[in-house]
């Protein structure tokens, strides 16, 4: 009998992760593993390298243009030319070319300020693709503190279901000691065994759910999805967080409002880059160029030409049939649009967060609470399991007691792991979820 019950020990134990040869992959490192590999981070970054390339001077349009020119022209052809004076020159397979070579150089100097309000509008943009990356990061970090700590519970309930199975372990030789001495019935073996095998299914379920959780994980860190690591044992959560000092940090760094404000400055922008086009545009041009011409008929044979040339034009628009006045008119409703998606985004911004902290504050109360529940339940099993022991309670009570006491600690994980989802979410909309 005593081998019997070490044989269902070690049984109950194999079921057991073994996380000696696997890595432990801290909250911090999964982070920066993210932050290094993540699709999304990445596409995110490379779109802001766009937006810096294209926040130049050049692209604004303040600096002049200068281009090499060369044209060569060449042909052979049939010429007759007939003079006033009646004489007729005729030359068959006539060779004429020309050749223009330069340098030009052509600068718009003023435009009705137009090209600097289009670098503004473009250095606004790029802190638009700074906004866009700070979104991407606290995004994937608050997914990867989520699917972290998702799995911080997982395993803890997983060493809930260990507890049950060894609990049910003890049963389960009790009664067979007990049947074989004449003090129990068949029947109480075969109900401890049924729990026995009960608790088992709910840990190879919750082995499953642990694995695709993890696949789950390695795929946010973009790295083998069957990278085989564990996770810390417990779920720290802050309990000092504040709603005023949330909501300050807030409308000053989060940054879908802070790219709501960004497109309000971009669309002032634009309304002063239409504006410009109510002011005379004026340029100035500039070129050295050479040319050298041969005939092989007519009066000059060959002809060569250098130089330098220069002017400068200047144009006005008086009428466009008022597309002018239309075009100011959208740019207006488009700086009133922005201005009110800032007023809604804000709006949004404080229900969001007095909405979370109100659930933070309750997912703190229930983790005191089911924390306290967890410690009553554990001395009341093993109170039960003394008294079942000796044989002063029936089967049924003790599993009652046993799993009261395994509810109670996944209650308490559960309750732990919410507590810490308030946690980010709040930090989140914040602006503040970090290393």
């Amino acid at each position: 009998m005593k081998m019997k019950s070490l044989y269902l020990l070690l049984c109950c134990l194999s079921f057991i992760p073994k996380m000696g040869a696997q890595e432990v992959l801290t909250l911090e490192d999964a982070v920066k593993i993210a932050l290094e590999n993540n699709f999304d981070i990445r596409m995110a970054a490379n779109n802001l390298k766009i937006d810096q390339a294209n926040a130049t001077v050049g692209n604004a349009g303040m600096l002049p243009k200068v281009t090499a020119n060369v044209v060569d022209n060449n042909s052979i052809q049939y010429s007759k030319q007939t003079r006033q004076d009646g004489t007729v020159n005729e030359l068959n397979n006539a060779k004429n070319n020309s050749l223009t070579y330069g340098v030009g150089l052509d600068w718009t100097i003023f435009d009705g300020f137009k090209m600097f309000a289009k670098k503004n509008q473009l250095d606004q943009l790029q802190k638009l693709g700074d906004a866009k990356l700070k979104l991407a990061i606290i995004t994937k970090i608050s997914d990867v503190n989520t699917t972290y700590f998702d799995l911080v519970q997982q395993q803890q309930q997983l060493a809930a279901l260990d507890s049950a199975i060894v609990i049910s372990t003890q049963r389960l030789t009790l009664s067979q000691n007990r049947f074989s001495i004449g003090k129990a019935s068949k029947l109480e073996v075969l109900n401890a065994q049924v729990d026995w095998n009960t608790d088992q299914t709910a840990l190879l379920k919750q082995k499953e759910t642990l694995a695709h959780t993890k696949i789950l994980l390695n795929q946010l860190l973009a790295r083998e999805a069957t990278t085989a690591f564990t996770v810390s044992r417990t779920i720290a959560v802050d309990k000092n967080l504040l709603l005023p000092a949330l909501t300050d940090a807030a409308l000053k760094q989060n940054p879908e409002l802070e790219a709501q404000i960004i497109n309000k400055k971009v669309a002032e922008l634009q309304l002063k880059q239409v504006k410009a086009n109510r002011y005379p545009t004026l340029k100035v041009n500039t070129g050295y160029n050479f040319a050298e011409s041969q005939s092989s008929l007519g009066f000059t044979s060959s002809s060569y030409s250098r130089g330098l040339n220069y002017g400068f034009s200047a144009s006005l628009n008086l009428f466009d049939g008022w597309a002018q006045h239309r075009n100011e008119k959208i740019a207006q409703i488009e700086i009133e649009n922005s201005k009110l998606a800032v007023n809604q985004q804000t709006a949004n911004l404080q229900a969001q967060l007095a909405t979370a902290y109100e659930t933070y504050q309750t997912n703190l109360t229930l983790m005191q609470l089911e924390e306290k529940n967890e410690a009553i339940a554990k001395q009341n099993l093993d109170i039960t399991l003394a008294k079942f022991k000796i044989g002063t309670i029936t089967p049924v009570e003790f599993r009652t007691a046993q799993l009261n006491y395994t509810n109670a600690k996944v209650r308490n994980t559960n309750a732990q792991f919410q507590a810490k989802l308030s946690e980010i979410s709040l930090k989140e909309l914040a602006g503040t979820l970090s290393l």
